[in-house]
C-alpha cells in the first residue's frame, strides 16, 4: 500500500506541474466581444459560468502539447455526465483519470460538487484507477471581459479528507477542501470506497427519513 500511495503522490505532483505550465501557454481567454457586458461580469463572476469553456480549454491544450508535457495516451471523456473528463498516462503510470473544477480565486472554501455517489462507486468497481481532481482557479476582469488562469491544484478523489454525501442532491459527493493538499488523507482506493458506501448509505436513511415525514 505504502508503494502505491507514494506512486499516486509522484503523479499528483507531476500532473499538477505540468498543468501549471500549460496554464501559463493558455494565458488569459476572452470571453465575447467587446461591450457585451457593459456593466461588467456582476453575477456571472462564478466559475460555473465559465466552467465548460475552462474545461475544454484545458483540456484540448493537452491534448495538443501532450508530447511536450511528457503526456501519452490522451483520451477525451466520451460522456459529458462521467465521473473525469479525461484520461491519459505518464511514461511511469498506468491510466490516470481527470476531473477538471473551477474555483474563483480569493472566494471562501465551500461544499460544492465533486461527483455522482453512485457513478463513482460503479467507476471503481471496474477498474482499480486513479481519479484526480484538477482544480483551475480563475480571475475574472472587465475591459475587455476575460478570464485568467491563475494556479492549479490536483488531489486525489480518494484522499479528500471530509467525504460528505448531501442526501437532497442527487446523491452528489460534496467536499470543501477538494484543492486543499495539506489537508488530505492519504488513503487507499478501498479505504475510500468503503467510506464512500456508507456515506451514501446514510445520505439514503436521511432522505427516506425526510420524505416519510410529508
Amino acid at each position: 500500500m505504502a508503494n502505491k500511495i507514494e506512486d499516486i503522490e509522484k503523479h499528483r505532483a507531476k500532473l499538477e506541474r505540468k498543468l501549471r505550465i500549460l496554464l501559463k501557454k493558455i494565458g488569459e481567454i476572452p470571453i465575447g466581444k467587446p461591450g457585451l457586458l457593459p456593466y461588467g461580469w456582476r453575477k456571472a463572476a462564478k466559475g460555473r459560468t465559465v466552467w465548460r469553456i475552462l474545461e475544454e480549454a484545458i483540456s484540448q491544450n493537452l491534448e495538443a502539447q501532450a508530447s511536450s508535457l511528457g503526456i501519452h495516451d490522451f483520451l477525451p471523456a466520451n460522456s459529458e455526465v462521467g465521473v473525469y473528463d479525461f484520461s491519459f498516462k505518464f511514461v511511469d503510470s498506468r491510466t490516470i483519470y481527470v476531473n477538471i473544477k473551477s474555483a474563483v480565486q480569493g472566494r471562501a472554501a465551500s461544499k460544492d460538487d465533486i461527483s455522482k455517489a453512485e457513478k463513482l462507486l460503479e467507476f471503481f468497481a471496474t477498474d482499480d484507477a486513479t481519479l484526480f481532481i484538477a482544480t483551475i482557479e480563475i480571475a475574472f476582469y472587465t475591459n475587455p471581459n476575460r478570464i485568467d488562469l491563475t494556479n492549479c491544484y490536483v488531489v486525489p478523489v480518494a484522499w479528500l479528507p471530509d467525504v460528505y454525501v448531501n442526501p437532497s442532491n442527487n446523491a452528489n459527493l460534496q467536499s470543501s477542501k477538494y484543492k486543499d493538499l495539506p489537508a488530505a488523507i492519504r488513503r487507499s482506493l478501498p479505504e475510500f470506497v468503503m467510506l464512500l458506501r456508507e456515506q451514501l448509505a446514510l445520505a439514503r436513511q436521511k432522505r427516506l427519513a425526510s420524505s416519510s415525514k410529508k
